[in-house]
């Protein structure tokens, strides 16, 4: 009966990113106070949160990508955002390390299911070419509702931490049962059931997208690259505030709210991402992997310089500067690769890729987190946050072979058939 409910695709899409994003963002502004404060978690304990998110994410991403492949993209993406929302009401509602921790493998969970599903589905409805330039637009829309999002958050928790949490995790419930009543699903043909071995049929899609994936030497390099954008990232998102709050005398804002600082510093940092954003969107040609892979190589070089310069800066306003570009490049980074991936992907097994990615990149940070812990540990925060700038330079090397592979391809297509 929901039939005639449901909408355009393209405003689904941005309508998930619009929501989804004010309501992660009202949620992560004080996620790390309320663990830190109200839940009176140890730094082991953070560790240990950090670490099951990102072991959930390795274990259920490719299973849940294969699920969206053989079954349905869009039951999938309902049932990621209602699973999410649940895992953020768990974690709010119950201040205390096991409660928290379980929080994390449910949300976790939650996540892979539209990992890799949301991208799939988007692009079977509106097409390779349209999906690739949505990316960027969506990622503009999102930042424009993450604004939306600290603003509540520090309205909201001026006076109750957990609260910005519990509204979220009831926000993100409502987007999956919202989907359920206008996200459509048209350009997706599931396996019939009479031809389903269910676990076959999933081993099958699988290897389907691991041959996939090693058939293109462009897509192998790009594992790489994401592997060391893993492993550089745990570091920075761990540390950069312990390091701006030892290293510097913060400037009193807002009563001296720490929180508000942060807050405002985020803010900051998505007007300047929409900006870039923007730039990017007019300025790189979305449908040719060579323009995005030098457009890629860009983005990296400059993080990790700018990386090791926040780490090392003795100056606060350089460093908040410096903070800034990485926060921003890293922004710009994500649909870039988005797109980069998706070039001439099979239908059947997009999902499936996605997935793979991103689990990709939850070895890295699962690998990253650990050793950079052990750095900070043995020497201090800035030799550890210096340390993952370092380690994101080799996926210079790897970027650089992938757009040598994307040029052969484009000339390989641009010479002329032989005449009969």
């Amino acid at each position: 009966m929901f039939s005639t409910l449901k909408l355009n695709a393209r405003f689904v899409y941005l309508f998930i990113e619009f929501t989804a994003s004010a309501f992660f963002a009202m949620m992560f502004v004080v996620t790390s106070l309320y663990e830190a404060t109200v839940a009176g978690l140890t730094p082991v304990q953070l560790i240990l949160v950090g670490t099951a998110l990102e072991v959930s994410a390795f274990v259920f991403e490719v299973p849940t990508g294969i699920v969206a492949d053989v079954y349905s993209r869009r039951l999938s993406i309902i049932i990621g955002y209602i699973l999410m929302g649940l895992g953020f009401l768990v974690e709010g509602f119950f201040p205390a390390f096991l409660p928290i921790l379980l929080a994390q493998v449910i949300w976790g969970l939650g996540f892979t299911f539209t990992s890799g599903a949301t991208q799939a589905w988007i692009t079977d409805e509106v097409g390779e070419e349209s999906a690739n330039k949505l990316f960027l637009r969506g990622t503009q829309v999102g930042l424009f509702a993450s604004l939306i999002g600290m603003g509540l958050a520090m309205l909201i928790g001026a006076n109750n931490v957990a609260l910005p949490i519990q509204v979220g995790a009831l926000g993100v419930i409502l987007i999956g049962i919202t989907l359920a009543v206008i996200m459509p699903e048209t350009g997706f043909h599931p396996t019939p059931r009479e031809d389903r071995n269910t676990w076959q049929h999933m081993w099958h899609t699988f290897k389907q997208g691991a041959k996939t994936v090693r058939s293109k030497p462009r897509l192998m390099n790009i594992v790489f690259i994401g592997l060391f954008y893993g492993l550089y990232s745990e570091g920075f998102d761990r540390l950069w505030v312990k390091h701006l709050l030892d290293t510097f005398e913060l400037p009193v804002l807002f009563g001296n709210n720490q929180v508000a600082f942060f807050a405002a510093l985020r803010v900051a940092g998505a007007i300047l991402t929409i900006l870039a954003v923007r730039f990017v969107e007019k300025r790189v040609d979305s449908t040719s992997p060579l323009a995005i892979g030098r457009a890629v190589l860009l983005v990296t070089g400059a993080i990790s310089v700018a990386l090791i310069g926040f780490a090392l800066s003795p100056f606060l306003v350089l460093s908040l500067g410096l903070y800034l570009v990485v926060s921003v490049l890293r922004n710009v980074h994500g649909p870039l690769q988005t797109g980069w991936v998706n070039q001439k992907l099979d239908p059947q097994v997009r999902a499936t890729v996605h997935s793979m990615f991103g689990q990709v990149d939850a070895i890295g940070q699962t690998m990253g987190g650990p050793i950079v812990a052990g750095i900070a540990v043995v020497g201090s925060a800035v030799a550890a946050l210096a340390a993952s700038g370092l380690m994101l330079t080799p996926a210079l090397f790897f970027i650089g072979r992938a757009n040598s592979q994307s040029r052969e391809e484009a000339n390989a297509e641009a010479e002329p058939l032989p005449a009969d």
